[in-house]
């Protein structure tokens, strides 16, 4: 079975070895969405040629072979799934290599304990990890458990020669196991409770509080969450579908919300998670998930150390993994149960592709989804556009004429539950910063054509202009089945009556609505906001203002261009350089606090530092009353509102700022370069993308807002 939606290439054992070598390779090539690599393909063909042989002496035993297997909801992908007479062997291979490494070791120990912890039909089988480096001269000759003590083996690690008998080794001590189920390809994501219940112990740690800022009033978050798990908990009492919209300024702890309601909704007071009552916290931030992810993993990894407790930061990471995940694995699953192609611009189950469970039926295991940042959620034509093509890299799923914006399918991916379910938004105003982010009117557009029956409880604030451009009253007139209720909206304490006030200084600032003035006023004395046109002065105030272990950093909005001459460049954006940027000490050159590397909207959205420095390129300027938007190709650009997309655009650039300069606990300082006035002995401008006048009208701006100059 060729087409199988979470591998490049499967059938039975018999099959394959009858398959010319070249047209199973044609099939892994084929079903790779992305640009495939001549080493890649290699290295199929010699696996392809490895197994052939290895496998002939079960050419008669009902057994599967799988290649590039995706772990559900994992992102990651095993080399080659064996399934031979009850056992699961899961084979990492290293075409070439002739030394075993750890990091390999680890690697495709790490594979089998993910089907192990999150894999339906894997968690009561033995499974098996082989490391395959095919030039090695020897093979393992002992067979036993890991420590971990749950049917998964300690890894095996061999050369081409020996691959059958190892597997021949591995059958004669485990000679009577039942078979595996065989749906096992389509097996559903589902959580043991082992993750579950050490998911729980590195959450308690609360170690998250470091990375984000939780400066809300607790008797306010504490009653927003008592108020959503009183939804989830009516919706489950009635057999109802319910989604709850919450606000909140930034600082008001919109994301520990999340984490919180999916934790005690898992566990509900009780030492042990609740069977089949499960949530879990989704983000289309891919920096915000790794960092959280990473945060909890290494604090919980460190303090087992200190209890001299053998285990490994993957295993931290792993379990961890359970209640943070990102968005669009969660899509993604969803979408490799649907027929394809869509006909008539209906989506439907394929019962071929998904394995239907009872209670949650074609649905996710979860009965609680929390989407963080909801107004992310893409457009229709954003995820028309991906699914078109294939997504962008791997065996991504390739559908045609999808019919659903992201929010609108992320609905009806719960509402495939038969029984109940609740879906949390949680909703930072004005902060769309990416083309195609269809904001949080979309989801309202989405209840009231495909989902009437949905119960909508709502924050009165999400009426306000910075959510869905103020259209949230129009949109919701018609619909019947809406409550609103000011417990949804993150309210702020006196405690932290600077994160409220710097939002509306912000907000003032970028909407120049003649306020912002005033507002700073009544902050400035607790929070400072500094004016500069000297990166070096900009970075001795940070130095200066910074104490201990606080977390500083410069940001700049993507737009941004010229910000080389200032000896600054912007962080590459995987999710990995987010984490070291974030979580890396002084003693590290990759750490924000170097204040070499600038983090950009993307990486910083929904964390935060103590004290920032923010950039302002020519990209957006201030110029006769208003703002005015720039891109650069080789030269600035003057983007003009004359299409629809255009307008946008502005608004994600304007957003921008909003995000960047509300990243700071402590205070910030904002560096207007000045440019460069230097002309060369003819006249000519030395550098005409970073002239002043580029700069000046913002900086003066700025400076009328009553912010100190340095």
């Amino acid at each position: 079975m060729p087409d199988s939606p979470r591998c490049l290439y499967s059938s039975d054992i018999k099959t394959f070895l009858m398959t010319n070598s070249n047209e199973v390779l044609g099939i892994l090539c084929n079903g790779y969405h992305g640009m495939l690599q001549t080493t890649q393909s290699d290295a199929w063909s010699c696996e392809i040629d490895i197994l052939q042989k290895a496998l002939f002496p079960w050419d008669e035993t009902d057994g599967k072979i799988v290649f590039e297997y995706d772990i559900p909801r994992l992102g990651k992908r095993i080399d080659v799934v064996l399934i031979l007479k009850g056992i699961i062997f899961c084979i990492e291979f290293k075409v070439g290599q002739s030394d075993i490494l750890v990091g390999d070791v680890d690697q495709v120990l790490d594979y089998a304990l993910d089907l192990k912890n999150f894999h339906k039909y894997s968690e009561d089988k033995v499974i098996v990890p082989i490391l395959v480096a095919t030039r090695y001269p020897g093979a393992s000759s002992v067979i036993q458990s890991s420590i971990y003590d749950d049917r998964v083996l300690n890894p095996l690690m061999t050369g081409e020669l020996e691959i059958t008998k190892l597997i021949v080794d591995v059958l004669e001590r485990f000679p009577n196991e039942s078979p595996v189920n065989e749906n096992w390809i389509i097996s559903p994501y589902a959580p043991t409770p082992t993750i579950i219940e050490a998911a729980r112990t590195l959450y308690e740690s609360h170690s998250v509080k470091d990375i984000t800022r939780h400066e809300a009033d607790q008797v306010t978050t504490d009653t927003t969450i008592a108020y959503i798990l009183d939804v989830i908990h009516k919706s489950k009492k009635n057999g109802e579908k319910s989604i709850c919209f919450v606000t909140g300024v930034p600082g008001a702890g919109k994301t520990l919300v999340g984490l919180e309601v999916a934790v005690k909704q898992t566990y509900q007071d009780s030492d042990k998670p609740i069977e089949d009552e499960g949530a879990v916290y989704l983000s289309g931030n891919g920096p915000l998930v790794a960092v959280l992810n990473e945060a909890l993993a290494q604090d919980n990894y460190k303090k087992c150390k200190e209890r001299k407790e053998g285990k490994k930061l993957s295993d931290s990471r792993r379990e961890v993994s359970k209640f943070i995940q990102i968005i669009h694995r969660y899509r993604d699953n969803m979408l490799e149960k649907i027929k394809t192609p869509v006909e008539n611009g209906v989506l439907e189950i394929d019962p071929d592709k998904a394995v239907k469970m009872q209670g949650s039926g074609y649905g996710e295991v979860e009965h609680v989804a929390i989407f963080d940042e909801a107004q992310r959620s893409w457009t229709h034509k954003r995820i028309a556009d991906y699914l078109k093509r294939g997504g962008t890299y791997g065996n991504k799923k390739k559908v045609d004429n999808f019919p659903m914006s992201e929010a609108s399918f992320l609905i009806w991916s719960l509402d495939q539950r038969e029984d109940w379910a609740t879906i949390v938004c949680l909703v930072g105003g004005g902060q769309e910063i990416n083309t195609g982010e269809a904001g949080i009117s979309e989801w309202i557009s989405s209840l009231n054509k495909m989902f009437p029956h949905w119960k909508i409880y709502i924050s009165p604030k999400l009426t306000e202009p910075e959510y869905a451009e103020g259209k949230v009253n129009e949109l919701l007139k018609d619909n019947p089945n809406v409550t609103y209720n000011e417990k949804l909206h993150l309210g702020v304490s006196l405690r932290s009556f600077r994160a409220e006030k710097l939002s509306a200084f912000v907000h003032s600032l970028l909407a120049i609505d003649g306020s912002a003035v005033s507002i700073y006023e009544e902050i400035k004395a607790n929070y400072p906001i500094v004016l500069t046109r000297d990166m070096e002065k900009a970075k001795r105030w940070i130095h200066e203002k910074a104490r201990g272990n606080e977390r500083t950093g410069v940001l700049i909005t993507k737009e941004s261009a010229r910000y080389k001459p200032l000896g600054i460049h912007v962080l590459p954006s995987d999710d990995d350089n987010a984490v070291h940027w974030f979580l890396e000490d002084i003693t590290d050159t990759r750490s924000s606090n170097y204040l070499e590397d600038a983090a950009t909207e993307i990486q910083v959205q929904g964390l935060e530092l103590e004290y920032t420095c923010v950039l302002w390129d020519a990209d957006m300027r201030y110029e006769n009353g208003e703002w005015k938007f720039y891109t650069f190709n080789r030269k600035w650009n003057k983007l003009e509102a004359v299409t629809e997309s255009k307008q946008d655009r502005m608004k994600y650039m304007l957003n921008a700022y909003r995000v960047l300069m509300t990243r700071a606990r402590s205070g910030m300082i904002i560096c207007v370069p000045e440019g460069n006035p230097h002309k060369s002995e003819n006249g000519f401008w030395e550098d005409e993308t970073r002239l002043p006048e580029y700069y000046n009208g913002t900086y003066n701006y700025l400076k009328s807002l009553g912010l100190e100059e340095i």
